[in-house]
């Protein structure tokens, strides 16, 4: 099994890496993992209470759920990964996903190269960078046309959580990565690379 971590910051382009590479490879050999499905289960709280939380902060995500997940794939097991509803902050009480231990798994998200323990599971570290301008653009679409939130409540939350956490943790997390893929989805030779080493990896584990 290989396991690919995907990371960078909001809006840079890592999911459509993602997909990208998997259109390359044959899609039955492959298990996506979005981070954003593990933000913590926000239940027991008030909605008030949970528009106070910084879901920009590496804190905000149960890690040890996908580290546990992880783990389960890799000993052949299937794994159940929650189902996050944005639009009231926390997780879907009667939804999963179903993943399958795969050839390989491709773990895409925020903070997948911040987190120690995470790295530890990852055969290449990926780490998308594209400039800020564009990512806010592309937060600032997907903020109001897939989870419903003005633009005012986008420019806040921008400026209060999303910039000073990707200036204190996932920039600082792109000294880890094997590969860096600048502008993310348009860079066609990036992702090639990365298609590339993908299968050369594969090889290499079959012929040992």
């Amino acid at each position: 099994m290989l396991i690919i971590g995907i990371a960078g910051g909001t809006g840079s382009g890592k999911t459509t890496v993602a997909r990208s590479v998997i259109d390359q490879l044959a899609t039955d050999k492959v298990t996506f993992i979005s981070q954003d499905n593990y933000y913590k289960d926000q239940a027991h709280l008030s909605m008030t209470e949970r528009e106070k939380i910084n879901y920009d902060h590496p804190f905000a995500f149960d890690n040890e759920l996908l580290v546990e997940h992880l783990k389960q794939l890799k000993a052949g097991q299937a794994a159940y990964a929650p189902v996050y509803d944005f639009t009231i902050n926390t997780r879907s009480v009667d939804k999963t996903i179903k993943m399958l231990p795969n050839q390989i798994i491709i773990v895409e998200g925020l903070f997948v190269l911040y987190d120690e323990k995470l790295r530890e599971l990852l055969d290449i570290k990926v780490f998308v960078d594209t400039d800020s301008d564009v990512r806010i653009l592309r937060r600032v679409l997907r903020d109001m046309e897939e989870r419903g939130r003005s633009i005012q409540s986008i420019h806040q939350q921008y400026l209060a959580t999303v910039k000073p956490m990707h200036e204190s943790f996932i920039e600082p997390s792109k000294k880890y990565a094997d590969l860096i893929i600048p502008e993310g989805g348009h860079n066609e030779i990036g992702i090639q690379m990365l298609a590339v080493l993908t299968e050369k990896h594969l090889t290499n584990n079959y012929k040992a």
